[in-house]
């Protein structure tokens, strides 16, 4: 099997490496707890045999119940078990058109002009596109500790650092980040961004407290120096396993780079940060699942053409990854002479499909693992922790059934729980 990668022939707006696996967003891959919708993902991942999931344990830095990695070290780990696999043969080369023969076609958001267009060809659509903020990093040795402390929220694990903000301190900050001055580019007061992804300034717009009940909110959290909980709460993720650096979570931004020093350094604790990441932004693109692609993520004209990832519309690096995993069981069923197959609903992964293949093509948007995505439960409990548990119970038990009754990865269905 021939795997083309076309960096560093040519590189992304975003990527800096040619590792593949590079992060160029968030280092979390969100929450391993059992009873969240991420969690639930993740275990039907590993029942799979997820390589991204076993280069992120090898990776994987302090991040309370969220599965978080140093980018560097995991994108080493992925490209070394992608070398050494017996049967993938890597090209370092740019593909400008869709083969011919069997394929999979994962080339993510930033899918270069020449394939874009391939795509369009092939699939007879045209291209949605939402723009992806990155957010800021600074290095641990130039926070001012006197004010930034560690803590998790109701005494959870403190993975997290959290600046502590006055009513006053995060009005100042409000009004400062609404007149700060933001990159122009393409229809920008027309961008439609991903709800999930939302940068920093364009909520701040929505009102004066839409920051305190997002990435800013302070629930669970309290201020060592005052033993009071603060008015609002920046709270900084952990980037690498060393801990030097920490990304802002949640303050995605495509404000100017000035602007983001005079307007970030307002932080309690950040006025004398070093930033080793500007926030910034690009462009990403991605396809009308419904209205273009199959049930199972094939061209309606070829059912030996996959396309997978954030591409067809998943939102997310577990749920990108998951839907390769799907493309690749189902290329490997059609190549034998099998039908493509999916999970049931009642699982995470067949409800994100689900959601793909059902999903109104007039207004389609991209989606990330959620519980509603899967079948309600009948007479379900009252308590939300126990009715979540029984889902991922019933999820589990529903995808070993699948997994045997379809003969996928029989290993691997005997280590579900």
């Amino acid at each position: 099997m021939a795997l083309y990668e076309m960096r560093p022939m040519r590189t992304t707006p975003a990527h800096r490496t040619d590792a593949l696996g590079e992060l160029v967003c968030t280092n979390s891959f969100k929450s391993e707890a059992p009873t969240t919708a991420h969690g639930q993902l993740k275990r039907e991942m590993r029942c799979l045999d997820s390589a991204l999931l076993d280069a992120a344990d090898e990776s994987r830095v302090p991040a309370g119940a969220a599965l978080a990695v140093d980018r560097h070290l995991f994108a080493a780990a992925l490209t070394r078990c992608v070398h050494a696999h017996p049967a993938i043969t890597i090209l370092r080369e740019e593909v400008t058109s869709i083969p011919e023969g069997p394929a999979v076609v994962a080339t993510g958001p930033l899918t270069s002009s020449g394939m874009t267009a391939s795509i369009g060809a092939e699939l007879g659509d045209e291209e949605l596109a939402f723009y992806d903020a990155i957010a800021p990093i600074v290095h641990a040795d130039s926070l001012d500790r006197s004010v930034v402390y560690a803590a998790g929220r109701y005494g959870q694990e403190a993975d997290y650092l959290n600046c502590p903000m006055t009513g006053t301190e995060y009005r100042s900050f409000v009004e400062a980040l609404l007149e700060a001055d933001v990159y122009e580019g393409h229809d920008w007061e027309e961008i439609p961004y991903f709800e999930g992804c939302l940068p920093i300034e364009v909520m701040a717009r929505r009102g004066l407290d839409t920051l305190r009940f997002g990435p800013m909110r302070p629930v669970g959290l309290r201020d060592p120096r005052t033993g009071r909980r603060p008015h609002a709460v920046v709270q900084l993720r952990r980037e690498d396993r060393a801990g030097q650096m920490w990304n802002l979570v949640g303050f995605q931004t495509r404000l100017r780079t000035g602007h983001q020093r005079r307007v970030f350094s307002m932080i309690p604790g950040l006025q004398d940060a070093e930033f080793l990441r500007w926030g910034s932004i690009h462009r990403n693109t991605y396809l009308n699942f419904p209205g273009c692609l199959t049930p199972f993520g094939t061209s309606r004209r070829r059912e030996d053409l996959f396309l997978a990832g954030q591409l067809t519309g998943v939102e997310g690096y577990t749920e990108s990854a998951a839907s390769g995993i799907m493309a690749g069981i189902n290329l490997h069923r059609v190549l034998n002479g099998e039908k493509p197959v999916l999970p049931p609903p009642v699982t995470m992964l067949g409800g994100l499909y689900r959601y793909l293949r059902e999903a109104d093509p007039a207004n389609f948007q991209p989606m990330n693992s959620n519980w509603g995505l899967v079948d309600p439960l009948p007479g379900a409990p009252r308590k939300k922790i126990q009715r979540r548990e029984a889902l991922a119970a019933r999820a589990d038990r529903h995808l070993r059934r699948w997994i045997a009754a379809e003969n996928i990865a029989p290993l691997a269905a005997a280590a579900v729980p």
